[in-house]
């Protein structure tokens, strides 16, 4: 075990944790940020997305000692109201279905939007690609990001 200090959510943390502890573990199970997903364990299904820096990331195979002073930002930390663009716009689209990956693919999109506010359809397509919807309301998806990118 070791003592480590985050920066989460733009408040510093202290916890506790084997080095080797997944990101998304200390979110969830030591700090009770539950709404990053826990999804299928191998960064393959973009349930588990936080932002490092800025930089979408997959939580579930980052090892906290790999984290050092940069900034990580869960879906809670998003916004205060939960009134992001992209949020805002994931309900004028009516995206979620059973909501499960819809954190991750919320930070997903608020990440590309960052770095690319006028995406094209492929550039859509490309950054949201692995950000896995088992209800596959993909094309509710892109919508809500192409008005986000109107509004942002």
């Amino acid at each position: 075990m070791a003592i480590f200090t985050i920066k989460i959510n733009g408040k510093k943390q202290q916890v506790d944790v084997d080095p080797n502890t997944p990101l998304l573990w200390v979110l969830r199970d030591h700090l009770q940020l539950t709404g990053t997903k826990y999804g299928c364990g191998i960064a393959q299904c973009g349930a588990c997305t936080v932002h490092l820096d800025g930089v979408a990331m997959r939580s579930c195979s980052l090892p906290i000692s790999s984290i050092n002073d940069q900034a990580i930002t869960t879906i809670e930390g998003l916004s205060e109201k939960a009134d992001h663009p992209v949020q805002k716009a994931w309900l004028e689209h009516d995206v979620p279905q059973c909501g499960y990956c819809q954190a991750g693919q919320i930070m997903n999109a608020a990440a590309l939007l960052k770095t690319n506010p006028s995406p094209t359809d492929a550039e859509i397509d490309a950054a949201m690609n692995g950000n896995i919807c088992r209800c596959g309301t993909y094309t509710r998806i892109k919508a809500a990001i192409k008005t986000a990118a109107k509004v942002g």
